[in-house]
Parts: structure tokens; sequence; C-alpha cells
């Protein structure tokens, strides 16, 4: 609470008491209103007493307390900066916990803690150390951090990372999930790594590089590699997942992958590892009998089916009411936007694969015609998008 002094319209002020604990300004009391300065202040100083001796609140008489008051003030107007590292202190706290006080650089503890805090760019982040940490990095010596920490500290990091997702799991990794993505930069310039590549982003004109990442059950980050941009994302699987087995000592561990990395080579490959694996399967990939028997399954929300396709190897189907609800929305979204552009006369094959309306069409004698069948006659399950009379599809092939 705090004392206000009001300027009124007639020249006059209003002396009140102001109440903001719940975070908007709330009128308690009007003290007194005047134009007298000096009766003014009188009102300031009943309005400070009123606050002291009301709601709660009450002076306790303690010999010399006017001396302590003054002494606190006297040191509050001597501050000329705060620091606000409240949130710095819990995840410092957190940081070693984990593990990573081992490695001892203050520059990666900071700039773990603006990521988590504040991430921006290192410019960004740089002005964020700054202003409320008072930590003086800039962001070339960001910029210098980075290739040290790929160069020479690396390894270290990832050990600790694994130990500590190692503890979070009682010791055994279990899933291991691999993904990968394109990372573009916005300059068309090409080297060993920066090169043009099919593009996650629709960027088609700009070099990129392909990122693999292994993470574990809940999102623990286990490994990552860089591979040059017109690396097929398929061939990157196994490289990481023998790596990773090697330098860690692996043994019991399944592999989770999506569609797109479901080559006969990796399966193949997986195989003669002796690796537990668990990959995205496509309809159309499958034989006519596999399809008819996906397609006469009872959609029942949740339900999973198997099939297997020899003493290993087995094929898991699943339903999702809300996942196919999706694709069904999808759909209709992707059919209409055709219709539009068909209407303009704009409406051409480049935009088509482009924006991946292509799997909305079929292709009669030479040329594509757009058309929707039953919109929800086969609704989806896990995985892709396939053209609209196949929508029931499987989730997935193991060996294990």
């Amino acid at each position: 609470m705090f004392v206000r002094k009001r300027r009124n319209k007639s020249g006059s002020t209003s002396v009140v008491v102001i109440d903001k604990s719940s975070g908007k300004p709330k009128e308690l009391v009007c003290i007194g209103i005047s134009t007298d300065p000096q009766e003014i202040d009188n009102f300031v100083n009943k309005g400070k007493d009123w606050i002291l001796h009301h709601v709660g609140q009450a002076v306790l008489d303690f010999d010399g307390i006017g001396e302590s008051f003054a002494r606190v003030d006297e040191m509050l107007d001597s501050i000329e900066s705060a620091v606000i590292n409240g949130t710095q202190l819990i995840l410092n706290k957190v940081y070693d916990m984990v593990g990573f006080g081992a490695i001892s650089d203050n520059v990666l503890r900071n700039l773990v803690i603006a990521r988590i805090c504040q991430p921006g760019s290192k410019m960004a982040t740089a002005a964020y150390l700054k202003a409320y940490y008072k930590e003086d990095l800039n962001h070339w010596q960001i910029y210098r951090y980075m290739d040290k920490l790929y160069n020479t500290q690396q390894e270290a990091v990832q050990k600790v990372s694994v130990a500590h997702t190692m503890r979070v799991l009682g010791g055994n990794i279990g899933l291991m999930f691999y993904d990968v993505t394109s990372l573009y930069f916005e300059t068309p310039a090409r080297d060993e790594l920066r090169q043009p590549g099919f593009s996650k982003d629709g960027k088609t004109s700009e070099s990129q590089i392909i990122l693999g990442l292994l993470v574990s059950a809940g999102g623990y980050p286990l490994s990552y590699a860089v591979f040059n941009g017109s690396q097929y994302e398929g061939r990157t699987m196994i490289p990481i997942i023998d790596d990773f087995k090697q330098r860690f000592a692996l043994k019991d561990f399944v592999v989770v992958a999506d569609s797109g990395l479901m080559s006969k080579t990796n399966v193949r490959l997986l195989k003669e590892a002796n690796y537990k694996y668990i990959i995205g399967a496509r309809l159309r990939n499958e034989s006519e009998t596999v399809k008819d028997w996906v397609l006469s399954l009872d959609k029942a929300d949740g339900r999973i089916y198997e099939r297997h396709y020899d003493k290993k190897e087995r094929l898991i189907v699943g339903y999702s009411a809300k996942r196919a609800a999706k694709e069904a929305h999808n759909r209709e979204q992707g059919v209409e936007k055709l219709r539009k552009r068909y209407a303009t006369g704009s409406l051409t094959k480049d935009k088509l694969n482009k924006h991946g309306y292509n799997k909305f069409l079929e292709n009669q004698q030479g040329s594509s015609s757009c058309h929707q069948s039953g919109q929800d006659r086969h609704g989806c399950t896990l995985g892709w998008s396939e053209r609209l009379q196949d929508q029931h599809r499987p989730a997935c092939s193991d060996n294990h």
C-alpha cells in the first residue's frame, strides 16, 4: 500500500491510500482534498499513519527505530543497479545436478541458462546475459565458443547428457527414436557441408545441411550428427546408431523411426546387426493381400491389430479417431485450396508438388483431376497421408 496525491480537474488535490497487492491499483480510502500545500502534506502524513495502523499492519516501537530507517534509506539510495538473477540461481543448481558442472567452462553454463530463460540469437543472448546477470560476454565470444564446443567439448557434454538420461530411465535406454531434418542457410553459397538437396522447409534455392537426432523416451537427447545437404536421409540412420552403441556399450534397446527411413537397405542392416526395431510402414508398399486385410479391419478407437510376416517380423496396425478427424479436416482444407486455385487458373504442376497438393489428385488418362472420395470412408491411423481412398494404413512393422 502507498499514499498517492491525485490532481483533480477543479485544481484541488486528493490524497488517497492505494492498494496494489492484487496487481491492479485499488483505492482504499480518501484521506482528504485540499488546495493548500501545507494541508496536503498533512493529509499525506495521515495517509502513511493510516497504512501503519490499519489492515493488520502496526508499528513496533523500538528504541532507535528512526535511526534504523534512516540507515536503510541511505543504503537503498546508494544502490546504483540490481541484478535479476533468481532464475540463474535455480538453474545453476539444476545444471550441477545434471552433471554439467564437471565441465569447467562458465561460458557453457551461461549459454545453457540463457537458452532456457530467453532463447534468441547470439547477439540477443549476449545482451540478455549483460542486462540480467551482468555477464560480460559479447556475441563474437559466443561464436568462437561454438567452434570450441564442437571441436573439443562435444564428447564431454554428450557423456554427461547420456549418463543423466540413463539415471532418469533407471539405467536402461530402452527406446531410441531417430529422425532427421534439414536446416537451410540464407545464401546459395556452397562448400563441403552446405549443399543443395531435398529441403523440408521448401527452400529449394538455398544451401542446407542435414541434421540427424537420436533421443530417448521422454525426449532426452542422446546423440546427433551433421551431414552435407545433399545426403539422402535414409543413409544417415545406421551410422549414428552404430556409433552410439559402440561408444556407450549399449546392449538392449529398440530403434524407432518413421516410414521415410524404411528402405530395404536400412531394414537389411538392422537385421544383420541384430537390432530390435519399430519402423513406420507405408500401405502403398504392401501387397494387395495386406492392403485388403488392413482396409477390412474394424475402425475402433485405440484398437491394435497384428499380422505376422514371419517368425521375426510382424505388422502392427492401429486406429485413432482423433487422428482420423484431424486428417479429414486437413483433406477438406487441401481440396478447398485446390478448388480455389483451379478456379483462378493458377494451378500448375510446380505448385501442386511444392505445397503437397498432389496427394489429393489422381491421374486419369494423362491428366490430373481433383476429386474427393468418401470423406471419412477410411479413417486415418498413424503416420502419413496417402490418396484419399487409402486412409486406413499400417502403423508400423517391427521384428520383436
